[in-house]
């Protein structure tokens, strides 16, 4: 799967149309709460804000807005350091929602995450009057397709399910349930070394197909790029809760790399 950047989204909605008033009908889920979004005026989303999420000092007071704007609804990161991922469960399409950025919100349902110091955060948006169209896009959508493209080994997917199986199984919740290396390294009888090496590899793949947040880097928390590659996996569909069954007997799972 290739991540489909804003702008691109942008002009796909909004080319060949005529700007007509679909305001049609856009609520916002978090949690156990769903809230219906007014046409005539902006809905934010923050620590203090329309929909206060939670009092994390990370998080900025008004971080999403969603609004009707010539005819068309927009989420819009109205934040200054967090960026987001913007996905459709059923197409496979993803953005990375960056800073002073907005996207047109085309589906009929979207999910956004982002995390925000130790936490992570779930949001799902629908609209009851999207503009999509199936055939507008052509891209792979599913984890198998762009195994194809690459060659995925079993050994990465493994190492993908460690860090993924709280998010696949349940038990874990956003951020603050994805393992550490160290941890997920010894759940497969690794070494940190040998883990973290395939993590290396891994997201070299995923920056080369041209997902976002795979580059580390002196700025970047030092959980960003796990959360960031777990967020992939998994609304992409390339783990799935069946992958789980790989942690049963990690060392039948073949590494074509040598082992220290």
């Amino acid at each position: 799967m290739r991540d489909i950047g804003t702008s691109q989204l942008a002009q796909e909605s909004g080319q060949d149309q005529a700007v007509s008033d679909l305001r049609g009908c856009v609520t916002v889920e978090y949690e156990d709460e769903v809230f219906t979004i007014s046409a005539d005026g902006p809905f934010d989303i923050g620590r203090e804000a329309d929909l206060s999420l939670d009092e994390n000092p990370y998080l900025h007071r008004r971080f999403l807005r969603i609004l009707n704007e010539h005819g068309f609804w927009w989420i819009v990161n109205i934040g200054s350091s967090t960026a987001v991922t913007v996905y459709d469960p059923k197409t496979g399409a993803q953005a990375w929602l960056e800073p002073t950025n907005r996207l047109p919100l085309i589906f009929g349902h979207v999910i956004v995450v982002f995390a925000a110091g130790p936490c992570e955060y779930r949001l799902e948006i629908h609209n009851d009057a999207p503009t999509w169209q199936e055939n507008r896009l052509a891209f792979p959508v599913s984890g198998e397709t762009t195994a194809e493209v690459l060659t995925w080994t079993p050994a990465q997917k493994l190492v993908i399910v460690a860090l993924a199986e709280p998010m696949l199984t349940g038990r874990g919740k956003g951020i603050v349930g994805i393992p550490s290396n160290k941890d997920a390294a010894l759940k497969i009888g690794w070494s940190l070394k040998r883990f973290e090496r395939k993590i290396d590899n891994i997201c070299s793949k995923l920056d080369m197909l041209g997902v976002e947040g795979m580059r580390g880097g002196p700025q970047q928390h030092a959980s960003g790029r796990r959360v960031r590659l777990v967020e992939w996996a998994v609304s992409t569909g390339f783990v799935t809760a069946s992958d789980v069954a790989l942690l049963r007997h990690p060392e039948d799972v073949e590494d074509e790399e040598p082992q220290e």
